[in-house]
């Protein structure tokens, strides 16, 4: 049987909000089997907790939001990211202020906390959400048409292009294909950073974001060239980005997917779009679970979840 999966004991760090610039600690709890993954505010009275879910996104922009009334959780992607890469099903994640640290600007030091608090399975079938038939949404812009869609397929995979118009980015791959069947999100996505431009900062920080970024936590770019010293971790690090986005943006449906996931340009609105356009029609998935592990997607027996030990 596939079980789920959650930490073997409590571990904490610091850190500041990519967008608040609010110093936070962050704290990583077990939970029981068929908890999922809850956000708790203990910096508010009583504590309140906000459920990772797909209808609890409000405010996406530059980030995911989780909201229930004037209780909010931003940024949550990067540590659902980790979540989904290392296979957690149920965790605690205890927070002291609005926003989940930025930490390195990808989901690496997540990973390092998870593993580093040990991952244990537990005596649950994990429950995945099987697409069953295309589901797609799109949007316009000024840049252009963007969209994203879910297509059935007996693993998780992914496929994302950008166009940025920008020499640093179109000096890099601009698409990139991802199959867990096939490839450790440790080693190939998990290491992938935020980035942005100089010229942005102004107007970001005027709207209330981007106030703790910097070159410790995210790729910066002028109109030319990239800031940072130490260049890129990826030869396609940019589209690897929107790649860890999009997964962690997904998993906020509250089960792993076995699907195919296609996006082109798309991010954390559309991504939140397309999970409600896919729970919406309940004739488009259903729920699964493998008694015999022999049955089940290679992605989930030996690819997405392999990367157990500390980096």
């Amino acid at each position: 049987m596939l079980h789920q999966r959650t930490l073997k004991q409590k571990i904490q760090t610091t850190g500041i909000g990519l967008h608040s610039g609010t110093k936070v600690t962050l704290t990583l709890r077990p939970a029981a089997p068929d908890t999922g993954i809850i956000f708790r505010r203990t910096d508010l009275e009583g504590a309140p907790d906000l459920p990772a879910s797909a209808t609890a996104v409000g405010d996406t922009r530059m980030a995911s939001t989780l909201q229930s009334g004037t209780t909010r959780v931003s940024t949550v992607e990067h540590l659902m990211s980790a979540c989904a890469g290392l296979g957690i099903d149920n965790l605690y994640v205890d927070v002291t202020a609005e926003e989940i640290p930025i930490m390195d600007g990808s989901a690496g030091s997540f990973v390092f906390l998870l593993q580093s608090a040990g991952i244990e399975e537990q005596p649950a079938a994990k429950q995945f959400i099987l697409v069953k038939k295309a589901v797609e949404v799109r949007d316009q812009d000024r840049t252009g048409e963007k969209w994203a869609r879910l297509e059935p397929h007996f693993g998780f995979k992914l496929r994302f292009s950008i166009e940025f118009n920008h020499p640093a980015v179109d000096a890099t791959g601009q698409q990139c294909d991802i199959d867990f069947a096939e490839i450790s999100y440790v080693t190939e996505v998990a290491r992938a950073r935020t980035f942005g431009f100089m010229q942005d900062v102004e107007h970001l920080r005027n709207a209330g974001l981007a106030r703790g970024g910097s070159l410790d936590n995210a790729i910066v770019m002028d109109e030319y060239r990239i800031l940072n010293s130490d260049g890129l971790r990826y030869t396609d690090e940019f589209v690897k980005h929107k790649i860890l986005d999009a997964i962690g943006d997904l998993y906020l449906i509250g089960h792993p997917l076995i699907a195919a996931y296609v996006g082109h340009k798309s991010g954390h609105a559309l991504n939140n779009r397309l999970l409600r356009a896919l729970l919406a029609d309940q004739s488009a998935y259903e729920m699964v679970s493998f008694a015999d592990t022999a049955l089940a997607p290679p992605a989930f027996t030996r690819g997405l979840t392999r990367d157990l030990a500390p980096i």
